[in-house]
């Protein structure tokens, strides 16, 4: 794959390469999808800036008895994949009610398919903790964003999720969401 140099506005001759797409059914078959939030997510994403081109944007909500998974991804041309990575975390963080619980950094999932950004977060919602372990990833073509709650323990402590079982399962959903375009 060639990476072109300078990101003229023309976004490149190749072009994207990949959709995100909403299945019906997430990690195997763990997750079934609940609600499709792809309007809500698109009209508060901008479809250009900050690196990225021609964007549009997709998510669903999928249960799996008391788990809640919540999937965003974006698709178009992005620029700068790294750069993605850090303003969709950045993004998850600016709710002013977020705080990090585990810092983010990087690992490679026991499945392949490239390495993938994780760290848990505790939000505040009316005097509610709830802890929730996330996973970023992006490409030339696609930037994704994975978080998870569980409702049966909310306030689970955040240094006790396995996140490498998390990036495990999130490279799952990046073979089936990140599709072909065309």
């Amino acid at each position: 794959m060639a990476l072109s140099a300078g990101g003229g506005s023309h976004g490149g001759s190749d072009g994207p390469k990949y959709k995100v797409t909403v299945p019906q059914a997430l990690a195997g078959g763990e997750y079934t999808l609940a609600k499709d939030i792809s309007q809500q997510a698109d009209a508060q994403v901008p479809h250009d800036g900050a690196g990225a081109h021609d964007i549009k944007t997709v998510g669903g909500q999928y249960t799996s008895g008391t788990k809640v998974l919540a999937m965003i991804g974006l698709y178009g041309s992005i620029d700068d994949p790294d750069v993605a990575v850090d303003h969709t975390i950045r993004g998850m963080k600016n709710s002013g009610s977020t705080e990090v619980a585990v810092p983010e950094k990087e690992f490679t999932p026991k499945g392949g398919g490239g390495p993938v950004t994780c760290g848990v977060d505790v939000r505040r919602t009316d005097g509610q903790k709830i802890t929730m372990p996330f996973c970023v990833w992006a490409d030339s073509s696609t930037n994704v964003s994975v978080v998870e709650t569980d409702t049966a323990d909310l306030a689970k402590d955040p240094q006790s999720v396995d996140l490498q079982e998390f990036a495990d399962k999130t490279a799952k959903v990046r073979t089936e969401v990140k599709k072909p375009l065309g």
